[in-house]
């Protein structure tokens, strides 16, 4: 039985726009996680190199029905929202999911 579950998500902004980006995810992204029942962690991770911002979303839950309740029926597809066509230089069909089998 898994401790947990880590799903990952990965986007790319255009440098110019990351700051936006970001302040997007913390009022928008955030409360939106945080309203599911099962979300154990959130860590919103940004990473900026040669006019590109890659942002890197872990969010740690505590099952895949959990992750469901966010994600929909297929917890394995990236959840979008409106906005994010005014940021991100293109939609990652998929996210990561990787089970937690320790933690220190």
């Amino acid at each position: 039985m898994p401790l947990a579950i880590m799903r990952l998500w990965h986007g790319r902004v255009p440098l110019e726009k990351a700051d936006e980006y970001e302040r997007f995810l913390i009022e928008r992204a955030v409360p939106d996680y945080g309203s599911v029942d099962g979300l154990l962690k959130i860590y919103f991770t940004r990473k900026d190199e040669e006019g590109v911002a890659h942002f890197l979303l872990v969010t740690v839950w505590d099952s895949m029905e959990s992750i469901k309740k966010f994600a929909g029926e297929n917890p394995e597809m990236a959840k979008y929202y409106p906005e994010d066509d005014d940021f991100l230089l293109e939609k990652e069909k998929y996210v990561q999911h990787y089970r937690v089998f320790y933690e220190g």
